[in-house]
């Protein structure tokens, strides 16, 4: 008689019973906490997020690809502007939710590598802490479902391989694989990466048996089926993404860490008190007896962070990875103090020395991730702490009196009010024709975010470019840039400087000319295949 046609895992099971209901809590702590900050923030005056603006955008242009991230952020830009309009808590609430999701995670991969309320506990505060997911998650992104995927095929092969043991089988679990790692190839590219590491962290170990089945294939073949029309958009525009990536190379555009650099801020952004959990579960999973069949988890997590260390990427790409170490770190900690009070009474608070700390930790750095105070109050803050040394950029741009991530945040209204002002002072016959050309991504979804009225405005930066001219022949333009009226001139017949954006606390980039402009010496149409700009 065949082994039973089942899964090791069953509803029936009170230890998962209790490690969904303590996942769940956690999980509503996390979302309750991003709806209030964000609540709170449009309270302070802080604005839309360039990028969000920009996701918006690509929302409103559904596409399989888009030239610098995958299409499921449009979809979730779009379905949040569907749900919630245009409230600043509302579009952000699915990146949240993914935020929630991710503590869930952690909490039922610590239960399915064996650990109890204290590990699981213990894991998902120190996620609940991390000031990097908490900035992440606290605007409209990719990034904050990045782990939701990732953990996701995780934890189907460990729930693999404990039906393995156990003498079941658990053949669906290739397709919730296939799924899982398939639509986030389509959240973000660097999911490939994160495959790549993984399969060899399977070869690697005895494990490696998980893949050599036609369940394996077929969830491979899933995958491949849900990645291929991204695949396909791709090829037919002429591999925009491999482009983007290759121009931030050679323009030197984010900041490149040597590997110890690298290595540290990976420690800082989890918050440096929580090296002592995740880096435990690390080295738990990679020499503990107990391990032995996850070691694989181990070597992923190591060859991953050697190919972002090689490839220079920025320091945040490798968190996702980090929740099934935490896990694993709640593990070691449990079994490490099994005769402490707390853990002997199976207690989720099982450490409250150390837990009180890190949540002490997480109130004085909160300010660094989420913007909860006004800005006067933020730089006067920072400064008495001393967490003004703290360095969150991670591009060479030079940035305002606040760092990038605050400072993309304001002087979008300002811009689209100077817009609106120009183009009424416009004859109607003008305003019939006059088309509005931004030099990035972030003036023109600004424009075509919060503007009313306003003709829609173009840009040649990344996905807009694909967009096109929209139909203006430049014959009378509002054109936001940093030109000179000289530079200008070469252009158009008519130059007029009619305004600037000179926002204090925008990023000095952005501090930029408002310039209109009439007879464009070329067709704009017939030019626009000159204007290409990825990066």
């Amino acid at each position: 008689m065949g082994p039973t046609r089942t899964t090791v895992v069953r509803s029936a099971d009170p230890s998962l019973r209790s490690a969904v209901r303590l996942a769940l809590l956690f999980a509503a702590i996390k979302l309750v906490l991003h709806i209030a900050t964000n609540l709170w923030q449009a309270h302070l005056g802080y604005g839309y997020f360039r990028d969000e603006m920009y996701y918006i955008a690509c929302g409103r242009h559904l596409a399989w690809g888009y030239v610098d991230h995958g299409p499921i952020v449009a979809v979730q830009a779009k379905l949040a502007l569907a749900l919630f309009g245009k409230s600043l808590a509302g579009i952000r609430m699915l990146s949240a939710a993914g935020g929630a999701v991710r503590i869930f995670l952690t909490g039922i991969l610590a239960w399915s590598l064996g650990g109890r309320r204290p590990a699981q506990g213990l894991a998902m505060l120190c996620v609940l802490v991390a000031p990097l997911y908490t900035g992440l998650d606290s605007f409209l992104s990719m990034n904050s479902t990045e782990s939701m995927f990732w953990m996701t095929c995780i934890l189907s092969l460990i729930l693999m391989v404990r039906a393995e043991h156990a003498g079941v089988r658990s053949d669906g679990l290739w397709l919730l694989f296939g799924l899982s790692a398939g639509l986030g190839l389509l959240n973000k590219p660097s999911m490939a990466f994160f495959l790549v590491a993984l399969l060899a962290g399977l070869l690697l170990t005895q494990q490696r048996k998980l893949l050599f089945n036609r369940y394996a294939a077929a969830g491979v073949t899933l995958l491949v089926l849900i990645a291929l029309p991204n695949l396909l958009w791709q090829v037919h525009n002429h591999w925009p993404t491999l482009e983007f990536l290759h121009n931030g190379r050679v323009e030197n555009k984010n900041i490149a860490l040597a590997p110890i650099p690298f290595l540290v801020t990976q420690i800082v952004n989890l918050q440096p008190l929580t090296v002592l959990v995740w880096g435990t579960g690390l080295v738990w999973l990679l020499r503990s007896s107990l391990a032995r069949s996850w070691r694989w988890i181990g070597i992923t997590y190591l060859l991953f962070l050697a190919i972002m260390m090689a490839l220079h990427a920025k320091d945040y790409y490798v968190v996702p990875i980090y929740p099934v170490l935490f896990a694993a770190g709640g593990i070691a900690w449990e079994r490490r103090f099994a005769k402490s009070k707390g853990v002997a009474a199976d207690r989720a608070y099982a450490f409250p020395i150390l837990e009180t700390i890190f949540l002490i930790a997480a109130i004085i750095t909160l300010p660094l991730s989420i913007p909860v105070l006004k800005p006067d109050t933020w730089l006067a803050y920072t400064k008495a702490t001393h967490l003004d040394r703290i360095n969150g950029n991670t591009e060479n741009e030079a940035s305002s009196t606040l760092p990038q991530f605050y400072a993309d945040r304001f002087g979008w209204q300002e811009e689209v009010d100077q817009v609106t002002r120009i183009y009424h002072s416009l004859s109607p016959q003008d305003q019939a024709k006059v088309g509005i050309y931004c030099s990035n991504y972030g003036e023109a979804s600004a424009i075509n975010f919060l503007g009313q009225g306003l003709p829609t405005a173009i840009s040649r930066h990344n996905s807009y470019f694909l967009w096109g001219p929209n139909g203006n022949a430049g014959d009378v333009m509002i054109v936001v840039n940093g030109s000179s009226l000289e530079e200008m001139r070469k252009y158009y017949t008519s130059v007029e400087l009619v305004g600037r954006l000179n926002h204090p606390l925008s990023m000095p980039y952005e501090h930029r000319k408002i310039y209109l402009v009439r007879g464009r010496l070329q067709n704009l149409t017939t030019d626009w295949n000159r204007f290409k700009l990825y990066i």
